[in-house]
């Protein structure tokens, strides 16, 4: 492995976490979405704002730490992608602005109308701001973005099958891995009868993310044929193991077994990313743009390599520790009385 095709690597890793991790706070959007009416969706709702609450903001830090090492170290391939792609870049920019105000807003109105108004705000934009990001995929993906400043067609590398596809596959994930969080925060929470419904949405949202990628296959065949050739190909094996590790989280779901089916399905969902570099190796930008041709100077890659490698030692410590912070099942006072997960305990907590 070259030291181009560490760096890159790192920034994939960083593209994983963040298609997990913020993929799944995008879903909680979409079910808020899909709540139902102000009564009957409230506790939905507020296991969504549970769930999410702590962390939404510390997702993006891995969408932050992609572009930086792209920025830096591929300045060249991340300048074609933003100025031809620059369309759904700025609406997903904007979508995850308005996620984050409205998500913020919403806990701070008082009046049904402007909780509405903010509820609806960050719902729709938990939907649009994926499309947007699937879509940009599928632009580089079936090799629309070529090397040069807005080189290519700035409607048409988007407007397109296959970022079509990406965009309506990517929302789907994200809503079956939120679905899936959900199963577990819902029984950690006690509740029940929110993490059978939880489950039965999971289960659905993977059949039909199943149907739209077998007839998505067609429309790669058909759209992005370099593309299709690597899938089929040496991405073939990887793919295989995300049929099987989706397959394994169905079965998990059907047998209630929620955190193991959190793994598989997280498993799932890296592997087709994979499936994606892999057919795409050894370019950056389809059809003629290689790692190492895209890469900056190895004086520069060293250095980005040395404060990844810093970086790394503060910041993943750090978020392993919110995540499983706030995983912990509520604390019960005295009273009967549950507190939210990572809650300081109250004044009359039992030690």
């Amino acid at each position: 492995m070259t030291l181009a095709e560490a760096v890159l690597g790192a920034a994939f890793v960083g593209l994983l976490a963040y298609a997990l991790f913020g993929g799944a706070d995008f879903g909680g959007g979409v079910w808020d979405l899909l709540a139902g009416g102000t009564r009957r969706g409230r506790r939905t709702r507020a296991l969504i704002e549970r769930s999410i609450g702590p962390v939404w903001e510390a997702n993006h830090v891995w969408l932050i730490f992609v572009l930086v090492v792209l920025w830096t170290g591929f300045s060249g391939a991340f300048a074609a992608a933003a100025t031809t792609l620059y369309i759904p870049l700025t609406l997903a920019a904007f979508g995850i602005i308005a996620r984050g105000a409205a998500f913020a807003y919403r806990k701070s109105v008082s009046t049904p109308a402007m909780r509405r108004f903010f509820g609806a705000a960050f719902a729709l934009s938990s939907l649009f701001t994926p499309f947007f990001f699937g879509a940009v995929v599928g632009g580089v993906a079936s090799g629309r973005v070529p090397p040069g400043i807005a080189a290519g067609d700035v409607v048409r590398s988007w407007v397109n099958p296959t970022s079509f596809l990406g965009g309506t596959l990517a929302v789907l994930v994200c809503a079956y891995l939120a679905a899936v969080f959900l199963c577990a925060d819902a029984r950690r929470d006690g509740e029940p009868d929110l993490a059978e419904a939880f489950r039965l949405r999971a289960l659905v949202t993977a059949a039909v993310t199943g149907a739209v990628g077998l007839a998505g296959v067609a429309v790669l065949r058909a759209d992005a044929p370099v593309l299709f050739a690597g899938l089929t190909g040496r991405g073939l094996p990887v793919l295989a193991l995300s049929v099987v590790a989706g397959l394994g989280a169905i079965a998990l779901l059907l047998t209630r077994r929620y955190v193991l089916a959190r793994l598989v399905s997280a498993l799932a969902v890296t592997t087709i990313l994979v499936g994606w570099a892999v057919a795409q190796y050894p370019y950056v930008l389809l059809p003629g743009l290689t790692v190492e041709q895209a890469a900056q100077g190895r004086s520069t890659l060293t250095a980005l390599a040395i404060a990844l490698a810093a970086g790394a030692v503060v910041l993943i410590p750090a978020l392993v520790y919110l995540y499983t912070l706030f995983q912990r099942p509520p604390a019960v006072n005295d009273r009967g009385a549950s507190a939210p997960a990572g809650a300081p305990p109250g004044p009359d907590a039992r030690s």
